[in-house]
């Protein structure tokens, strides 16, 4: 079988867009799930040491006993939706996080469904909230 020009495009095009369309789906699916996490509620206390409110995840590095974590909050609307907003907290505030620390006992990686600054609670997944 032999492909004219405007074939071999059209089936080039195709293909890129199925590879890509492929790989990622395969990236948001990596990120975006909550298999990396462990199953039980923990919590952590510390200082922020930094925030980041962007895409794809807001996010604070907080300081544990000397130990930088990443906790991982909500997705930029979520987040805001529960009251965490810029001016909201700052580098050096105490937070404490509820949630889910990595399955892998190395990495310092948690992901919060709840956040506690001074006196105000954020629940960025209300819904994944543990029972009372």
């Amino acid at each position: 079988m032999r492909l004219n020009r405007r074939s071999f495009i059209v089936v080039l095009a195709a293909g890129a867009m199925a590879v890509s369309l492929g790989l990622g789906a395969g990236v948001v699916q990596a990120h975006h799930g909550w298999a990396w996490a462990e199953d039980e509620f923990s919590e952590i206390e510390g200082t922020i040491v930094s925030i980041y409110l962007g895409n794809p995840h807001a996010s604070l590095d907080v300081d544990v006993d000397g130990d930088v974590w990443h906790v991982e909050l909500a997705p930029p609307r979520a987040t805001a939706n529960a009251g965490f907003v810029e001016g909201t907290a700052a580098e050096g505030d105490a937070v404490l996080a509820v949630g889910h620390r990595s399955r892998n006992p190395g990495e310092r990686t948690f992901k919060a469904v709840r956040i506690v600054v001074g006196d105000e609670v954020y629940d960025v997944y209300p819904r994944r909230l543990p029972a009372d």
